[in-house]
């Protein structure tokens, strides 16, 4: 090679470079690298571009920007491989200096760096930055690129500006599987979720080819409506178009199939895909702690460390979720102490999962040297763990004074404010109940609805407290006052202490007898006559007495009863709950 000539030398050395590349092969690129050095290549523009990619690819931006630095003829394209480096291994705010710095030495960017620019802001959430790069781009005539707009709807989507996201994909004359995507996971990510879908039924009319990231967004939005139905045919879609094979739909689909409450077919998906990456590995491990499958939990653990998967911090929470309902402290000490082992440092939600562990347990006293012994300071996650836990046991007193170290952080979010006012209510103390009430109300904010739903087919039938609104309302009254009539000479008593208002006796009664999953479970005995499992979707958490008295039906009628409330899973089956009460 040295004795040959300058161009043929120059050309061979490219030709190994993108061999390395494309392989991703370090060691061989970094003994050209070495090479490149002693003949003085380096000062080529065409081998440092090359150079800066053989590192991005290796994951080494560091690398990459150090060849950059060296590098005294920058030409356009040298500035787009480092730009396009940082972005690739999620550098995003040295992305944007490097971009501001080309821009100030009079370089104007091109198709290849403006979608790099606005993916470094959707990473950081910078959507008034991301704002600034699209109006550079309408300045310069690129915003007409199809891979320019693209990239501008989906760092929109990302950060949650949805409305400005449609605009510029109404105006854009052509589309890509980016801009179909992005505006599809925008809705999807805000919870416009029948606009998500709509807007996908449009892609698959106009023959428009999507991708894996387009039918996680979708997967997505039927596990967060239940959308079992639909579910399964975009399960039958993505087989028909080989995206099965995906680990990111694959996770979608557990994740789909746990929160309507298949756990069955979340398995089958997580055994029929080989190659799983870590967020599979989560998806299952979450839905098996959901669910109390505790042991399986721990087994899919150990499996993942045979396995060599390193678990991150989403990992541990559901792991120490499945140790708090399932009442096991020293697992749950142990799975804490292991974060270190790995490098992750807890979080304020671990914290929160291992004061609710303590708390849920009645060591609440251990829960509160946690708090005092944290090493940042305790959030509302984390005094509402404690809160919760005394609640469970009925200690009015240490509960009251959870809210009151609650109080003190300031404004916090809706459900905290309802949660305080129940335990000021519990303790006897109406006046801090009302002040929780009127902070909810001033900060604008309403008291979330209890509902209740069940599927019927591709109907969704929603209930509240109380909705006498069914077509079906006589009937579903009529087989509540009959299913507590065989319930009460069973033996059911109702518990009015979750009433939490000042009302008398025989209001209170009535009030929770008529509770939106009571309603449902009835619509579903007399809609469903088969011997199926009536599954029932909350979103809030399922209270005591209703807990209590779905037991009861279940026995009763004989069926096996799934509720999923905001927390977890119950299935109810012959007067027993798979929670063993612990939830």
């Amino acid at each position: 090679m040295r004795s040959s000539t300058f161009e043929q030398n120059h050309k061979n050395i490219s030709n190994l470079l993108l061999t390395a590349t494309k392989s991703k092969t370090l060691i061989a690129g970094l003994q050209l690298h070495a090479y490149i050095i002693k003949t003085s290549l380096q000062s080529l523009p065409l081998i440092s571009n090359y150079l800066i990619n053989f590192y991005s690819k290796t994951h080494l931006p560091i690398h990459s920007q150090r060849v950059f630095e060296q590098t005294h003829i920058k030409s356009p394209t040298t500035w787009s491989s480092i730009i396009s480096s940082f972005t690739q291994n999620e550098y995003p705010l040295l992305t944007l200096t490097y971009f501001k710095q080309m821009i100030s030495l009079g370089i104007h960017p091109d198709d290849h760096i403006f979608p790099s620019a606005t993916k470094s802001c959707a990473i950081i959430n910078r959507c008034d930055v991301g704002m600034s790069v699209h109006c550079f781009a309408v300045k310069t005539g690129f915003v007409w690129d199809v891979f320019v707009a693209s990239s501008v709807v989906d760092m929109y989507a990302k950060c949650g500006s949805v409305s400005d996201a449609r605009h510029v994909f109404d105006e854009m004359p052509v589309r890509n599987v980016v801009s179909w995507s992005g505006m599809i996971y925008g809705y999807a990510q805000v919870g416009e979720n029948d606009e998500a879908a709509l807007l996908f039924k449009r892609a698959l009319c106009e023959k428009f080819e999507v991708n894996d990231f387009t039918f996680t967004s979708v997967v997505r939005i039927c596990g967060n409506t239940t959308g079992l139905g639909l579910g399964k045919q975009l399960h039958g879609l993505c087989l028909k178009l080989s995206f099965d094979s995906s680990c990111f739909v694959g996770s979608s689909l557990i994740s789909m199939y746990s929160k309507c409450g298949v756990v069955e077919l979340a398995y089958r998906v997580f055994d029929e895909i080989r190659v799983r990456n870590l967020g599979m590995w989560n998806a299952m491990l979450m839905a098996c702690a959901q669910r109390s499958h505790t042991d399986k939990v721990f087994d899919l653990f150990k499996e993942m460390e045979t396995c060599n998967v390193k678990p991150n911090f989403i990992t541990f929470l559901g792991t120490l979720y499945a140790c708090s309902h399932s009442g096991l402290v020293d697992k749950g000490r142990y799975y804490f102490n292991l974060m270190k082992r790995y490098g992750i440092e807890p979080t304020d939600q671990h914290y929160a999962s291992m004061v609710d562990i303590l708390a849920r347990a009645n060591k609440v006293q251990e829960a509160i040297l946690i708090i005092q012994e944290m090493p940042i300071q305790p959030t509302e996650c984390v005094w509402g763990a404690l809160l919760t836990g005394c609640r469970v046991h009925g200690n009015t007193e240490l509960a009251a004074y959870a809210a009151d170290k609650v109080f003190e952080l300031g404004t916090v979010s809706s459900g905290m404010y309802v949660l305080l006012s129940n335990v000021y209510a519990a303790a006897g103390r109406y006046e801090d109940a009302a002040r929780a009430r009127k902070m909810l109300r001033d900060v604008g904010v309403k008291k979330e609805t209890g509902l209740s739903w069940v599927e019927e087919g591709n109907i969704v039938h929603t209930f509240a407290a109380g909705d006498r609104r069914h077509f079906k309302t006589s009937e579903i009254y009529d087989k509540l006052e009959e299913l507590e009539d065989e319930m009460v000479k069973d033996g059911y008593v109702a518990d009015t202490s979750y009433v939490l208002r000042e009302v008398g006796d025989e209001e209170k009664n009535m009030a929770i007898r008529y509770h939106s999953e009571r309603l449902a479970i009835a619509f579903a005995l007399i809609t469903f006559k088969d011997n199926r499992p009536i599954r029932i979707m909350k979103n809030l958490r399922i209270c005591g007495d209703c807990h209590t008295a779905i037991k009861f039906m279940s026995k009763c009628c004989g069926r096996v009863i799934i509720v999923r409330d905001n927390n977890r899973f119950h299935r109810f089956e012959d007067g027993k709950c798979s929670c063993s009460d612990y939830w």
